[in-house]
């Protein structure tokens, strides 16, 4: 499985990419509504997010800290739909993996991807952010 289909998997639900961004639910349906982010959704209707869900949620964050709008935000990140490539993918062998794993194997997945999950001349923004729940 390449890197970028695994960074566009679906695993972490809502309550996890809140402690993991330190934003409230609220928000993060905020830029779901404004089309800033495309979480996957469960049978259930169940928000799943994937890595790079979350390093696109924590340069809202960053870029919202200094001051710029979502007007900004809008012009500066595109917005995505789902059919964008960005768009996290849910299938049916993905959504029954994420069943079979625990909180601490997506942790665990997390961490590893921490560790070595660098995409080639880029140092990724989940690294600087989430490294601080690590100890590496």
């Amino acid at each position: 499985m390449s890197d970028e289909i695994r960074r566009n998997m679906a695993l972490f639900p809502i309550g996890i990419v809140m402690k993991l961004t330190d934003l409230t639910a609220r928000q993060i349906r905020y830029y779901e509504q404004h089309q800033l982010i495309v979480p996957a959704r469960t049978s259930g209707n169940q928000r799943l997010f994937s890595l790079n869900d979350i390093e696109r949620l924590l340069e809202i964050k960053a870029l919202i800290d200094k001051g710029v709008n979502i007007a900004g935000i809008k012009q500066v990140m595109n917005p995505m739909n789902k059919d964008s490539q960005e768009a996290t993918v849910m299938t049916k062998d993905t959504e029954e993996k994420r069943k079979e794993m625990t909180d601490s194997q997506l942790y665990r997945m997390l961490k590893q991807q921490l560790v070595t999950g660098k995409r080639p001349g880029q140092v990724s923004l989940i690294q600087g952010e989430l490294s601080r729940f690590f100890k590496i």
